[in-house]
């Protein structure tokens, strides 16, 4: 195999019957599941952030009220207080959707694509790269630990 198809590790090698449009598209795919990854650690984000806003909203209704507000302090209890955030939504049932719907099928559809083109190796094209731009003999350039 030529040094532009040889990977770090047996484990990474990409098959003989591979081509490099397989590999890259493999790679893209990869790269593209590894944002949705983001993706979902931002939702949850916002769900831990927009539930932590609401549970404040017990303490503005209660300063309010302290303060004689008691028209405003009942807006916020009324209006904002357990609001959806979505039509029918808190955030939990947003998360649950997008876990059980898109990401649920964007990992299978890679997974999918990795055991039917690639034997199920995963991350051939980096591997290559890693290959390709280390350094043989230098410290810290090793192949694998």
């Amino acid at each position: 195999m030529d040094d532009e198809r040889r990977a770090v590790d047996e484990r990474h090698a990409r098959p003989a019957e591979l081509d490099d449009a397989t590999v890259e598209a493999l790679g893209e795919l990869s790269k593209a599941l590894e944002t949705i990854h983001r993706v979902r650690g931002h939702l949850y984000s916002a769900h831990q952030l927009i539930g932590g806003a609401d549970l404040t909203l017990d303490r503005v209704v209660k300063l309010l009220r302290e303060a004689g507000h008691d028209e405003m302090a009942d807006r916020v209890e009324h209006e904002l207080l357990g609001r959806n955030v979505l039509p029918g939504r808190w955030t939990f049932q947003i998360m649950e959707e997008f876990d059980d719907g898109y990401y649920a099928a964007f990992q299978e559809i890679e997974r999918d694509a990795r055991e039917k083109l690639a034997g199920g190796r995963r991350h051939i094209f980096e591997a290559e790269m890693k290959e390709r731009r280390r350094t043989h003999g230098m410290p810290g350039h090793e192949a694998t630990p």
